[in-house]
């Protein structure tokens, strides 16, 4: 079979989901195409795939730790146009795929539709309305207008999977809300992890206890990194990685300590998770669910405003899989969180369920062979 991904680079968790899918297919036999852009793009590159450059759809901004809901419309309206539309459909037409795969990148489910091409949409939140709470009459209308459209196009997909575990385990449950008449193209399929940790080496050199710092590549969360040096001088026995991405300036983070790694890209984290006790992140589902699935505790720094992410880092404080925070922590109650995560035991037994979970559910398996059993069925 012939799959067409279309990746939306908005966060890496989009991003990890989709390389894992593509080495399981691949490893299946099949033929896989990706669309991605940007850092996104990048990634997939450097994981050992090739990728075609799609339009940015979504563009999200944001200052200071918070999410500028009004700035991210007027940015993803200004980047519509027709020569994006025609780009995507020219993709699909070209490639010829049996399916096509969406992780949050609408315009390819609407282009292979136009071609009457399957279609699977990968998704963790879809109760959009909740971005458009309290923020006036014309957010509130866009919010209408954004409820519709995921309606209809989930209307119009043939099967759609959460990359989450099962109910009452699902850490994004909070951030979905689909209509009761697509309920049963909906399928739970565990976490889309790109490596196993069964087959994930930790790396040698890292000094234990080691708290890693995964904060993804949006440049307003430096503020993270900074508070993470001040509290890496307090204790010199925990070893910290600090991990992002390319709008980072670095340049303004000094005096690092001898305990604290800064590393500026790195394609393949899973061998600092497997070499780590507790992991540092923002909200983002792709992130938290790497992380619950090697069994690190976590403690979440979720975008303030962006309640996807806020609900993400409730659901895990809630359940004993760590802790969340705002950007305005001290160093000392960041300090007593990671204390408490690394010594207490009963964060450790939690998340060691979640991850004998991602374990039997094999999320990347699961999908590929329902896309396969679907195909079949859908060509007879």
């Amino acid at each position: 079979m012939k799959f067409l991904i279309f990746v939306c680079g908005e966060g890496l968790g989009h991003t990890g989901r989709c390389i894992s899918l593509a080495n399981e297919l691949l490893g299946s036999g099949h033929s896989v195409r990706i669309g991605a852009y940007g850092y996104s793009k990048e990634l997939i590159e450097r994981s050992g795939h090739r990728a075609t450059g799609i339009p940015q759809e979504l563009k999200l901004s944001g200052k200071d730790g918070s999410l500028d809901l009004k700035s991210s419309i007027i940015s993803t309206a200004k980047g519509l146009s027709l020569r994006n539309i025609k780009t995507v459909m020219d993709l699909v037409k070209k490639s010829e795929p049996d399916f096509v795969i969406s992780d949050g990148y609408y315009l390819g489910i609407l282009a292979a539709r136009r071609k009457k091409v399957c279609t699977c949409m990968i998704v963790n939140q879809s109760s959009m309305q909740d971005f458009f709470k309290g923020k006036g009459i014309i957010l509130r209308y866009v919010g209408s207008v954004v409820r519709n459209f995921y309606t209809w196009i989930y209307k119009k997909i043939d099967i759609i999977f959460v990359p989450d575990f099962n109910p009452p385990f699902t850490i994004c449950g909070s951030n979905l809300d689909f209509p009761e008449e697509i309920e049963n193209k909906v399928k739970f399929s565990g976490p889309l992890l790109r490596q196993r940790f069964e087959d994930v080496s930790p790396k040698s050199d890292i000094k234990r206890p080691h708290v890693l710092c995964t904060i993804g590549g949006f440049g307003y969360r430096i503020q993270i990194f900074r508070t993470i040096l001040a509290i890496a001088k307090m204790d010199p026995t925990i070893n910290y990685t600090l991990m992002g991405g390319p709008d980072l300036d670095y340049d303004v983070l000094e005096n690092i300590p001898g305990n604290v790694e800064i590393c500026r890209f790195v394609p393949d984290p899973f061998p600092y998770y497997k070499s780590s006790d507790i992991v540092i992140c923002a909200g983002g589902h792709g992130s938290i669910t790497e992380s619950l699935s090697f069994g690190l505790p976590v403690i979440s720094f979720p975008d303030n405003s962006h309640n996807e992410q806020e609900n993400n880092a409730r659901f895990v404080e809630e359940h004993g899989y760590g802790m969340h925070f705002s950007y305005s922590v001290s160093s000392e109650e960041l300090m007593d969180a990671i204390h408490s995560l690394l010594y207490d035991e009963k964060f450790r037994t939690k998340t060691s369920e979640l991850k004998k979970q991602a374990q039997l559910m094999d999320g990347p398996a699961y999908v590929r062979k329902c896309l396969e059993q679907y195909s079949t069925s859908y060509s007879h």
